[in-house]
């Protein structure tokens, strides 16, 4: 994946970035043959990358990246149908991990990372990771509808839901409500789950009669969708790094 040429250089031990930006201005890097200039960007995997004629070596690193899974696309790399995947909205190369699966038809946020040891403990239902989601259903359910998801419904193949935190909004967050069709018979609700069965809050919603018209995972952990368009991605800062892995017990 592309990056700019002074990270690359500082990862692999030229200095800082700033004493990497020096290293490129003074004309002493080339990328596949070529002197390249601050904020020229390269791939250390595909491309050849030389300081005074020397090719670097890359020590590999953790890489994390957000992104707004849309709708119509599955939550895998690769698919033998042919059918859309995240490797067509995030160009990755090597061996990547998808994070908080959604169904083809549900939206909304996923982690890419070659973190396993993140990617385990975060997909693990033992370490029972809160999810958040934002979710349009047909109807407005009742108060006695909502108790029932908060103390836990029994859905396919018997199994009974564990407690959830659910709660009907008042509108739907404005950068959501701006693309929205008016549903005069339907309600925005916020549901926060810790598990996760395949389809599970769908069922839920269909055992009080209160089918899902549109899903969007808005939280995993700590992690918050700071994207507002299907498609968009992008790297997570130092900062969620550091709070997503101390979430998980790990430095």
């Amino acid at each position: 994946m592309e990056e700019r040429v002074q990270k690359i250089l500082a990862r692999a031990g030229f200095g800082s970035r700033r004493a990497c930006e020096e290293i490129i201005r003074q004309g002493r890097v080339t990328v596949n043959g070529k002197t390249i200039t601050i904020g020229a960007k390269a791939d250390p995997e595909r491309d050849e990358i030389r300081v005074d004629g020397e090719r670097i070596k890359v020590q590999e690193t953790n890489q994390y990246i957000m992104l707004y899974k849309p709708r119509g696309v599955l939550s895998s790399l690769s698919d033998a149908e042919g059918r859309k995947t995240l490797k067509d909205i995030v160009p990755v190369e090597g061996h990547w991990y998808p994070v908080g699966r959604l169904d083809y038809n549900s939206e909304g946020l996923m982690l890419l990372t070659n973190d396993g040891e993140l990617a385990h403990r975060l997909t693990h239902p033992r370490y029972r990771h809160p999810k958040t989601y934002l979710v349009l259903v047909d109807g407005r359910p009742s108060t006695q509808d909502l108790v029932r998801l908060r103390k836990g419904v029994v859905i396919k193949g018997g199994y009974r839901t564990a407690p959830a935190e659910v709660s009907i909004l008042d509108s739907p967050p404005k950068w959501l409500a701006s693309g929205l069709v008016s549903r005069p018979k339907s309600a925005w609700l916020k549901i926060v789950i810790r598990e996760g069965k395949k389809r599970q809050i769908r069922q839920m919603l269909g055992v009080i009669g209160h089918p899902v018209l549109r899903l969007i995972r808005v939280g995993i952990g700590p992690l918050k969708l700071t994207i507002t368009k299907p498609g968009q991605w992008r790297r997570l800062s130092d900062r969620e790094v550091e709070k997503l892995r101390r979430s998980v017990g790990l430095r």
